[in-house]
């Protein structure tokens, strides 16, 4: 393919009610463009916080009308009042004449092959050949009885084969296989590779600074960090946790910074400031540099998003992961897969008590660091922007193509490998 002067990268995310896709497509946008300066990349997403994330010169956003899961199948508009079908229909005509004019020499999508109940289908017809289609997975999208039941009935499994030339899976092979544990036909199981996990790049300001401002009067305190991304459905870990802190600070001199996110409604936000007053608490619904407060914490407390784990891993944080009850079983899965290799500490949700997470947090911070044989691969966000450059010519401007791994193995040529079959 010819190299494209200013190539432009179209990003399809569905994140009605949170920001972990957000988040992570708003990195691998920012990487596309430092290694591209010149390039466009157009986000469609239906994220009601938009442009949360600072991003860079060259990306930009179009807003869809935002919808929820809130059961397998089962999606609801989340402001408007207009039936789900009349505004399935208005986000999947948005999309395709944003692709018609914006005219994408890539598109990625993430995580769901054919949109939202299939409104992403129109859009990957009506793309012309040249256009290279990719689809960005998560490390577990959710039980594998689940994702083969809903992918067949829903059409993606289709999608998949007919339109897409690559998978991206942002996670190790070693930890979830997702080609084998979804079922894939042998076919869409080679169009695999395993980039490793998606981190943000180093961030600015001093963790010390950060530590000594919430242990001012108290130096020789831990401090613990709770996050729960953003917040929708974080109340019951906050509460458990505030109620947590007499036992947690009669065993261990201990302050917690819990960062409740913008979702978080605002009544429960009022509960959990009268539970914590007289504590060693401080509640924000928001701070401007997340990752340092991952990095001067002593201890985070946190359900298991992708990627703040990802961001634990990263910098090597002692952490105590409480997953999600439901719908999906993605978080409890990548918790106990992440603590079997001595990454993480968990507690699985229906132990959750005022109790349970004391113990768990006095011995969490008693421990030391565990050794781990197997350390996480953390280089997700620069392998899969290169593979995502791969196609437009010369690839990032300095920097050679590093191969990626294939079904878990490197290989020479992984990254220019094209589809076999499908309408194109």
């Amino acid at each position: 393919m010819t190299m494209t002067p200013e190539p432009r990268l179209m990003i399809y995310s569905q994140d009605g009610l949170g920001l972990g896709h957000l988040r992570r497509t708003t990195l691998l946008a920012s990487a596309f463009l430092a290694a591209r300066p010149g390039a466009s990349v157009l986000t469609v997403s239906d994220s009601p916080m938009g442009q949360f994330f600072s991003t860079s010169p060259g990306h930009d956003y179009l807003k869809l009308p935002s919808i929820r899961k809130v059961g397998p199948g089962d999606w609801r508009p989340v402001a408007l009042g207009m039936p789900f079908a009349d505004v399935r229909e208005l986000r999947r005509k948005l999309i395709r004449v944003a692709a018609e004019e914006f005219r994408p020499d890539v598109l990625l999508v993430d995580h769901m092959p054919h949109g939202a109940m299939g409104e992403l289908v129109p859009t990957l017809k009506a793309l012309p050949s040249k256009v290279r289609t990719v689809l960005g997975l998560r490390d577990i999208v959710d039980a594998p009885a689940t994702v083969r039941r809903r992918w067949q009935v829903e059409g993606a499994f289709d999608a998949l084969q007919r339109y897409y030339h690559d998978v991206l899976v942002y996670g190790c092979r070693g930890v979830f296989d997702v080609a084998t544990q979804y079922a894939w036909p042998a076919e869409l199981g080679s169009r695999v590779r395993y980039c490793g996990y998606v981190c943000s790049p180093h961030p600015s300001g001093s963790p010390d600074a950060l530590r000594r401002r919430y242990l001012r009067g108290a130096p020789e305190s831990d401090l613990v960090v709770a996050m729960a991304g953003g917040g929708a459905d974080g109340f019951t870990l906050f509460e458990t946790l505030i109620r947590a802190v007499p036992a947690l600070v009669a065993e261990r001199p201990c302050r917690l910074v819990v960062v409740t996110g913008p979702f978080l409604p605002e009544a429960e936000q009022k509960q959990l400031r009268r539970l914590a007053r007289g504590l060693p608490v401080r509640l924000v619904s928001t701070v401007d540099n997340s990752l340092n407060h991952i990095r001067c914490a002593d201890l985070v407390v946190s359900m298991a998003g992708y990627n703040t784990t990802a961001e634990v891993l990263r910098f090597a944080r002692r952490a105590l992961l409480v997953p999600r009850k439901g719908p999906s079983a993605e978080q409890r899965m990548r918790a106990s897969r992440f603590a079997d290799r001595g990454w993480v500490r968990w507690l699985p949700p229906e132990s959750l008590s005022p109790e349970m997470l004391a113990v768990s947090m006095v011995d969490a911070l008693a421990s030391s660091k565990p050794e781990v044989t197997e350390t996480p691969d953390l280089d997700g966000r620069d392998r899969a922007v290169r593979h995502l450059l791969s196609p437009l010519g010369d690839g990032p401007r300095g920097s050679a193509l590093e191969p990626l791994a294939v079904n878990g193995h490197q290989g020479v040529g992984a990254a220019t490998t094209t589809r076999s079959g499908g309408r194109r």
